[in-house]
C-alpha cells in the first residue's frame, strides 16, 4: 500500500497556491510573507496595516484551527533553542534575499521571474546543506 502522507503536502501546496492567487487578484500584490510582516516591523507598510495584520492572523490562526480539528503528527524537534534559532535565521535569510518561499518560490517561479527562480534554487540548496550538517554531522536534529 502506498503511504498517503504525500496528500498532506499536496493539500498544503494547493492551499498556498490558491491563497497566493487570491491575494494577487484581490490586492494586486505579490503574497510574500516576509514583505507583509517586514512592512509592519520596519513601519513601511502602515498604510495597509489592517490587511497585513489580518493576513498574518490567518496565517497563524488557520493552522492552529486545523490542529484542533484534525489529529496530526509532527516531526518538529522539542528543543526550543533550535526552533528559535531556526526562526531567527529564516527571518534574517528572508531579509537578505529580499523575499521568502512564498514570494520567490510560489509567486516568483509561477511568474517566471529569474530573480525568484535563482533565489529559490539557492535557498533550497542552503536548506539541504543545513539539514545535512545539523542532522548527520553535528547530530543535533
Amino acid at each position: 500500500m502506498i503511504n498517503p502522507d504525500w496528500i498532506w503536502g499536496f493539500g498544503g501546496g494547493l492551499m498556498i497556491g490558491l491563497a497566493a492567487s487570491a491575494y494577487l487578484l484581490v490586492n494586486g500584490k505579490i503574497m510574500g510573507i516576509s514583505g507583509i510582516f517586514g512592512g509592519l516591523v520596519d513601519r513601511t507598510g502602515l498604510g495597509d496595516w489592517a490587511d497585513r495584520v489580518a493576513f498574518i492572523a490567518g496565517l497563524v490562526g488557520l493552522p492552529w484551527l486545523m490542529t484542533q480539528a484534525l489529529p496530526a503528527q509532527t516531526h518538529l524537534t522539542g528543543n526550543w533553542l533550535i526552533i528559535v534559532a531556526g526562526g531567527l535565521l529564516v527571518g534574517l535569510g528572508t531579509r537578505l534575499a529580499n523575499g521568502c518561499t512564498s514570494g520567490h518560490g510560489v509567486c516568483g517561479i509561477s511568474r517566471l521571474s529569474l530573480r525568484g527562480i535563482v533565489a529559490t534554487v539557492f535557498y533550497v540548496l542552503a536548506g539541504g546543506l543545513t539539514m545535512a550538517l545539523l542532522r548527520h554531522v553535528l547530530e543535533v536534529i
